[in-house]
């Protein structure tokens, strides 16, 4: 179970009841990636206002009148670890781990974020008991959003429609956010449609990761509503990028990251330090996910290239949007032939890179 702590500058993650802040306008899910459809989702509690009275608690005009000038916290609620690790015994890697997600969240006003213990006392409880214990008694939860596959309870009996008439019990008002499909026939906002007949588009983590494991990171950028981003510690590496005239900046990414397809990109990068004498503002260049087989590497390795600088970046934290998937990781004969192809590379970048910023 992690500590409350205060993260960023506004977002409250706490992962005990003692640590809430309270009342709540709660957006329950998963949320892994924050994207265009978790964003509808947490949409209706974000200005919950502070005009409802605290669930299931008979008041006095006078204490209604004091709690109608209570602060109602917007919630995200999620689970921690991901359920799917917890019945499986099996690490999950995210699109978001928890500091991103956080960074996500507070990026669209959300105030706290409440992370549930998933553990065999909580899967064990009812939708009558989650309700009632976790929703009500901890979280005195104001109103709820929830996405229309939403299922919750003791092996997932509780659909969105039975939290909608077990909240009403409390006068909680529930709001279901009718699934959302992305068509793909324009990077428009246009393409995004609240029609759930087309399964294989409905804009969920599995189809983003879909996409990003085939490379196609301009689909997945939709989808998500953002750049899909690394983010990483600069550590020292074998340094052989130097010794053909193309220095990298070797990552050192959470070990919970869901990587992409392995091979080559063109990206955009950011420093995430403070320190004024390093300061890379949407610098370009590229990056390569592999194990580098050409000097026999066996380990999976993130190195940025970056055009036109120079400079010491150890110990620094970066921030690296995946613009487009450029070719796959491939062994070369010769160290020649590598150097041959990395300035190919550069160049494709450089023209994907500059048609962007022109669009």
């Amino acid at each position: 179970m992690l500590n409350l702590s205060q993260n960023g500058c506004s977002v409250w993650v706490a992962s005990s009841s003692e640590g809430l802040l309270t009342p709540t306008a709660v957006a329950l899910g998963k949320f892994d990636g924050v994207h265009l459809g978790h964003q509808r989702v947490i949409e209706p509690v974000l200005h919950a206002g502070g005009q409802l009275s605290v669930a299931g608690s008979p008041q006095s005009n006078e204490s209604q009148q004091l709690t109608n000038q209570q602060h109602i916290y917007s919630t995200v609620v999620t689970f921690h670890p991901h359920p799917q690790e917890f019945f499986t015994g099996q690490p999950r890697t995210l699109l978001t781990p928890l500091d991103e997600k956080v960074q996500q969240l507070r990026s669209l006003g959300v105030e706290q974020l409440v992370l549930l213990p998933f553990d065999k006392e909580l899967s064990a409880l009812t939708p009558e008991e989650f309700v009632e214990k976790i929703l009500v008694q901890q979280l005195q939860c104001q109103r709820i959003s929830i996405g229309e596959d939403f299922c919750f309870g003791k092996k997932r009996s509780g659909t969105a429609k039975d939290l909608q008439f077990l909240a009403a019990k409390y006068n909680i008002p529930v709001t279901i956010v009718p699934l959302q499909t992305y068509t793909g026939d324009s990077p428009t906002q246009s393409s995004f449609t609240s029609d759930a007949s087309s399964q294989d588009a409905r804009i969920s983590t599995s189809f983003i990761r879909q996409t990003l494991e085939h490379g196609d990171i301009e689909n997945a950028n939709l989808l998500l509503g953002r750049p899909y981003t690394l983010l990483g510690l600069v550590v020292q590496g074998q340094q052989l990028g130097r010794t053909i005239g193309f220095p990298t900046a070797n990552l050192q990414l959470p070990k919970e990251k869901f990587l992409p397809r392995q091979g080559v990109y063109a990206v955009r990068v950011f420093t995430l330090s403070e320190t004024p004498d390093v300061s890379l503002s949407n610098n370009l260049g590229v990056m390569n996910i592999g194990n580098r087989p050409t000097v026999n590497g066996v380990s999976p390795s993130v190195e940025v290239h970056l055009f036109d600088w120079s400079g010491d970046l150890y110990g620094k934290k970066l921030a690296v949007e995946l613009v487009k998937f450029l070719r796959p990781e491939e062994k070369f004969p010769s160290l020649e032939a590598l150097k041959t192809q990395i300035q190919l590379d550069c160049i494709a970048a450089r023209q994907v890179l500059s048609a962007e910023w022109e669009q």
